[in-house]
């Protein structure tokens, strides 16, 4: 079994930054990579990034491109996602999710979630 525990969320105006951290306990060394994904009420997750074990790739969703970057600290089992230039879109619940392989960007591909942290940019 995974644990993710998300952390970092929180209020913030339009153009602030806020930076998620993901920390992962249990059977880290059988994830091949990890994710954030986020999601609004009455709509499916959505892809935000993702990140190899090793840390060297990395993708972003096209819309979070150059505003969002994802990074990870193997020693400390921990995964981030630095959010710059936010908008009031980007308000949603976010959530870090782990693999050991499958379509990144699809949700179903990741067995463990964490329980989400609140990310609200107002306007």
């Amino acid at each position: 079994q995974v644990q993710l525990v998300e952390s970092g969320g929180g209020l913030v105006q339009a153009g602030g930054s806020l930076r998620l951290s993901c920390a992962a306990s249990g059977r880290t060394y059988s994830h091949n990579f990890m994710a954030w994904f986020r999601q609004t009420p009455g709509k499916e997750r959505e892809f935000v990034a993702r990140i190899s074990r090793s840390g060297i790739s990395t993708y972003s969703a096209s819309s979070m491109k150059g505003r969002f970057a994802i990074s990870r600290d193997n020693a400390k089992n921990t995964v981030y996602l630095q959010m710059n230039s936010l908008k009031p879109e980007d308000t949603a619940v976010y959530y870090c999710a782990a693999s050991t392989g499958g379509i990144y960007y699809y949700s179903r591909t990741y067995p463990y979630w964490g329980q989400g942290t609140q990310v609200t940019v107002s306007s």
